[in-house]
C-alpha cells in the first residue's frame, strides 16, 4: 500500500444521511484527500444500499474526488453479496466473532464471488476480513472504562493464515483499539501492529477500525508502524449530533430541518478535516 509505505493513512468515515456523505465530501475536496465513506449494516439499512451508490457516483462527479464507497462491519456472506451487487467499491466482511476456519471459509467465499462480479465492472471489488474482535459499539459513549481482553486481539500467525487462505486486499487487526470511545483511552499495542505488518504481504492494506477516541500520537505511531486505512466513526456522531441539539435548542420556533441541521454538517465536516490532517492525507489527490 502505498499511503502505508508513505506514512500516511487514508480516512474512512461513516455516513448514514444525504447531509452527512456530504459533509464528508466536502471536507475531502477541501482537504485534497481521498477517503472511503462507510455504512454499516444499519447504516445501509437505513440509507440504502441503491441510495448510497447513487450518492457516491454523484458526489464524485460534482466534486472530481476519488470517493469510495465501503460496506462496512458486513456480519454475513449474504449481506456482502448484496452490497457487491449493489455496486460497492469495497466490503469489509466481518465474520471475527466466528472461529476462525469458519471466519476463513466465508471470507474467501466473499472474495471468490468479488472476482466473479469484477469481471462485469469496470473497477475491482477490494474485500476486507478481519480476526480478533472488537468488544464495544461504535454507537456509544462510554462512561465507565473498558479492559481489553487478551484473548481478542490477533495473533501475527492467524492474520498470515488468514490472508494466505483467503485472498483478502484489506486486513483489520484488533491491536487495542475499541469502537465507541471509551472513559480511559485505548491503549494500542504498536509492536503487533509492526509484527502482523510483518508476516503480511506488502500488497495488502492494515486497516485500524475504532480510530474514535484514540490521541492523537497514538493514531499517528499507529500510522508509522504500518497502518494505512484509519476509520472515525463515533468522533463524527458526537459532533453532529451535539451540533444538531444546539441547533434545536437556540431556534426552538423553526421547523425547515435542512436550516437545523445545517450546523450539524459544518461541525462534522471540520471533524472531517482534522482528521485528514492528523492522518498526513491531505494534498493527496
Amino acid at each position: 500500500m502505498l499511503a502505508a509505505h508513505e506514512q500516511w493513512s487514508v480516512g474512512h468515515f461513516n455516513a448514514s444521511e444525504l447531509d452527512q456523505f456530504r459533509a464528508i465530501v466536502e471536507a475531502c475536496k477541501e482537504a485534497g484527500a481521498p477517503a472511503f465513506v462507510g455504512t454499516s449494516e444499519s447504516e445501509r439499512e437505513h440509507l440504502g444500499l441503491a441510495e448510497a451508490v447513487a450518492l457516491r457516483d454523484t458526489f464524485r462527479k460534482e466534486y472530481d474526488i476519488p470517493i469510495f464507497l465501503n460496506a462496512d462491519h458486513t456480519k454475513s456472506v449474504e449481506a456482502a453479496k448484496k452490497a457487491i451487487d449493489a455496486g460497492y467499491d469495497s466490503v469489509h466482511i466481518d465474520l471475527s466473532k466466528s472461529s476462525l476456519e469458519e471466519n476463513i471459509k466465508g471470507t474467501r467465499e466473499v472474495v471468490e464471488y468479488t472476482k466473479q462480479k469484477s469481471k462485469h465492472r469496470k473497477s475491482k471489488v477490494i474485500v476486507e476480513g478481519e480476526v480478533g474482535y472488537l468488544v464495544t459499539d461504535s454507537s456509544k459513549v462510554y462512561k465507565e472504562r473498558i479492559e481489553i481482553p487478551q484473548g481478542s486481539l490477533t495473533k501475527p500467525e492467524e492474520a498470515e493464515r488468514f490472508v494466505k487462505e483467503t485472498g483478502v486486499e484489506f486486513f483489520a487487526p484488533v491491536v487495542g483499539n475499541l469502537h465507541g470511545i471509551a472513559a480511559n483511552e485505548p491503549n494500542i499495542d504498536f509492536k503487533r501492529i509492526r509484527d502482523i505488518r510483518t508476516v503480511l504481504p506488502e500488497n495488502i492494506g492494515l486497516v485500524l477500525h475504532g480510530g474514535s477516541g484514540i490521541p492523537d500520537e497514538q493514531v499517528r505511531a499507529a500510522v508509522r508502524a504500518g497502518i494505512a486505512v484509519v476509520h472515525i466513526n463515533t468522533e463524527l456522531r458526537v459532533a453532529f449530533t451535539d451540533a444538531l441539539r444546539k441547533s434545536l435548542s437556540e431556534h426552538l420556533d423553526e421547523v425547515a430541518m435542512y436550516k437545523l441541521d445545517e450546523a450539524a454538517g459544518d461541525a462534522m465536516g471540520k471533524t472531517v478535516i482534522d482528521k485528514l490532517k492528523l492522518l498526513g492525507s491531505e494534498n493527496r489527490i
